[in-house]
């Protein structure tokens, strides 16, 4: 069966082992080893100290151009040279979700420059956001990130450029957990 859902599962086995975890915000998670990423099937098991759920979807807060341009540079998941990755947890205010689309819209691309500011560390920095706000997970995007290890200081120029955004005065609970493929 194939499906766009997937389990982050932190524990002491996987393919990417922990190098840091830190909460830059909110409720902290419990330390793992490892994190393991399954495509969710209809059984649970669960093997790990925390599972964190999230599903794809299509690309969504930008517009048509921006769409192409991010389809037109962005890299594929697992490339052999990605050995460096990152997953970052988010969860936004309530306040955030109570604006309408196109407040959101202002302040994530027009305020904050977010699709931007990513276009310039592709194709080295691949990405995909999963949701998960809607499937009652602790969090609403799961954000995962790929890069050579050659890439490091890009990764780290994107995500500080990132938070120094308006967009990120309403982020209430994020965790930065770093990984190398074990």
């Amino acid at each position: 069966m194939v499906t766009n859902f997937f389990d982050f599962i932190g524990g002491d086995k996987g393919i990417w082992e922990v190098v840091s975890m830190d909460t830059l915000c909110g409720q902290r998670l419990d330390n793992v080893s490892n994190i393991d990423i399954l495509q969710s099937s209809a059984t649970e098991e669960n093997y790990g100290v925390w599972t964190l759920k999230g599903f794809t979807s299509n690309i969504r807060y930008a517009e048509k151009l921006e769409r192409e341009q991010l389809i037109s540079v962005q890299s594929e998941l697992g490339r052999q040279k990605a050995t460096c990755a990152a997953l970052i947890p988010i969860r936004k205010t309530e306040t955030w979700w109570t604006m309408a689309q196109d407040e959101r819209r202002k302040i994530f691309e027009t305020n904050s420059h977010h699709t931007q500011t990513g276009l310039k560390y592709l194709p080295a920095i691949a990405r995909k956001l999963y949701h998960c706000r809607d499937i009652g997970q602790p969090f609403d995007f799961l954000t995962w990130f790929e890069y050579a290890p050659e890439d490091s200081n890009a990764f780290e120029d994107l995500v500080i450029s990132l938070r120094q955004t308006e967009e990120w005065l309403y982020v209430d609970r994020e965790i930065d957990i770093r990984l190398i493929k074990a």
